[in-house]
């Protein structure tokens, strides 16, 4: 029975740069090393394994063997395991994150969120993120409860002691229903015809929403902690609810949903914020990450006549 050595990284370095380079006194170019020594460092490489990895006779270039080429994938995942330790390591000391957690309100466009995500894991490769999608109150309870470093929130977290923010955006609420719903069928939507329909309800069990009603102004109601749920239900004709215009959009153009022209019920304007415990202010990918979040906010639109939420 055999029993391989444990290489040292360098000499699995020395082998990588030979198979990259193509030859011996390549590699030491690029390493930086006499020809003598990436040889010395192959041989000893061999014999710690117990393999030959390079043919060496009988040909100009150093071809992989068998053993050569069922090695190369493995000793690369190493490398690049020691590459992501020395950059994670780096960034610790220079201050960087090594986790970041994320809280942001259900309301904000996917298409945003995913955007500034992909741009988070090119910029910040070691950085782990944890992302909480949570609604109304819940942002701003998982910021103060530290569940969360950093979050999005809607405007529940205005004027909410300890939290700093930044204005990051907002999106059009709008009061939609299903075309075979009563008041989807209506030409003319009377003043408090809403009332006798059951309104769908965003909700969340935080603190700050406990017993709480916004934007209510049907008695019947059925409350919903997600709002996936809702978006279905209301696509089914089971009630009329407000909900973000990106989200249901698409719904607006097939015919699926029908916005309300409510004279009393016309939506409103859901602002984010960029939030953050006033004696935990972010690091450096959490910086980054909540300015990007704040500077695609700048670029969104009002729609005309309609107040805060």
């Amino acid at each position: 029975m055999h029993n391989p050595g444990t290489p040292t990284f360098d000499q699995l370095r020395i082998f990588l740069t030979i198979v990259d380079t193509g030859s011996f006194a390549a590699a030491g170019r690029k390493l930086n090393r006499a020809v003598s020594v990436i040889s010395y460092g192959i041989a000893n490489l061999e014999a710690q394994l117990g393999l030959i990895l390079f043919e060496r006779e009988g040909t100009r270039k150093p071809q992989l063997t068998v053993a050569g080429r069922a090695l190369l994938a493995e000793t690369r995942s190493i490398s690049d395991g020691i590459d992501g330790l020395r950059a994670k390591v780096k960034g610790l000391l220079d201050g960087l994150e090594a986790e970041v957690d994320l809280a942001v309100d259900v309301m904000l466009p996917s298409d945003r969120l995913g955007k500034v995500l992909r741009a988070f894991a090119a910029e910040f490769p070691t950085v782990k993120l944890c992302l909480h999608v949570e609604a109304l109150g819940a942002i701003t309870s998982m910021v103060l409860d530290r569940r969360a470093q950093v979050g999005i929130s809607g405007p529940l977290s205005a004027g909410v002691e300890g939290i700093e923010s930044m204005a990051a955006g907002s999106v059009p609420m709008v009061p939609v229903a299903a075309p075979d719903h009563p008041l989807g069928r209506m030409d003319v939507i009377a003043p408090g015809a809403g009332r006798n329909y059951t309104q769908l309800v965003l909700t969340d069990r935080s603190r700050f929403t406990e017993g709480q009603d916004y934007s209510v102004s049907s008695p019947k109601t059925w409350r919903l902690a997600d709002l996936g749920a809702k978006h279905a239900l209301l696509r089914e004709g089971i009630g009329w609810g407000n909900m973000p215009l990106p989200m249901i959009k698409p719904d607006l153009e097939s015919g699926a949903l029908l916005r309300l022209f409510m004279p009393d019920h016309i939506g409103g304007t859901y602002r984010f914020s960029a939030i953050w415990r006033r004696d935990a202010p972010p690091g450096p990918a959490a910086s980054w990450l909540l300015g990007q979040f704040v500077a695609l906010g700048q670029d969104d639109t009002e729609l005309e006549g309609m107040g805060d939420v």
